[in-house]
């Protein structure tokens, strides 16, 4: 199996850009708060419980979907670069990939945060993302997070794990634009029928 892992900061696009790279490929798009929000619903953010669950669900999801020959799968998050425990989580959700042999590619997406404020709180993030539906709360989190963790790569401090590492810049593209550039660059498989979408709101 392929997996694709779309990672960057909030309101980068990666959830838009999983969904136009699910349609224009026979890969399936697991993004990070598809685990978040029913967790949410019985535990708070970032107890033990929340914590412990969000990783075995989407752990079971990723070896569930290497077992049923899945040709590939897109998963995002935000991944916290400087923390090595968050490098450590990245490579347990990893290892059924590696253990079965399957291909990974990391595909980082930045954009500056005056861009990424003006997507927080779009209709498509609130529909899918109810914990965002307290947009300033949300916008003040994406601003406190991005000051606190370093959410993209820089020259200076490489990629931590040992896998192909792709950066885009999603500032100036639509959901679909993006999507095809990765298409292109991982050469993805092609479905017939490619969808339309967009990014900015």
């Amino acid at each position: 199996m392929h997996l694709v892992i779309l990672f960057g900061p909030q309101a980068v696009g990666k959830m838009s850009v999983g969904r136009e790279l699910a349609g224009r490929t026979p890969y399936r798009l697991f993004h990070n708060h598809a685990t978040i929000e029913p967790l949410l619903e019985v535990f708070d953010w970032g107890t033990p419980a929340f914590e412990t669950l969000k990783l075995e669900f989407r752990r079971r999801v990723i070896e569930e979907a290497v077992a049923s020959g899945m040709p590939g799968l897109v998963f995002t998050f935000v991944w916290a670069l400087e923390l090595p425990e968050d490098a450590a989580y990245v490579e347990e959700l990893i290892a059924p990939v590696v253990a079965s042999g399957g291909r990974i590619d990391f595909v980082e997406l930045y954009a500056d945060e005056a861009t990424r404020l003006t997507r927080e709180g779009t209709p498509e993030r609130l529909a899918a993302k109810s914990s965002k539906r307290d947009t300033a709360w949300a916008r003040d989190d994406l601003i406190t997070s991005g000051r606190r963790h370093r959410l993209s790569t820089a020259s200076d401090q490489p990629f931590p794990l040992d896998h192909p590492h792709h950066r885009l810049d999603t500032g100036e593209l639509s959901a679909s634009e993006a999507a095809l550039r990765i298409v292109t660059l991982l050469d993805l498989p092609r479905r017939d029928a490619e969808p339309s979408g967009t990014l900015s709101p």
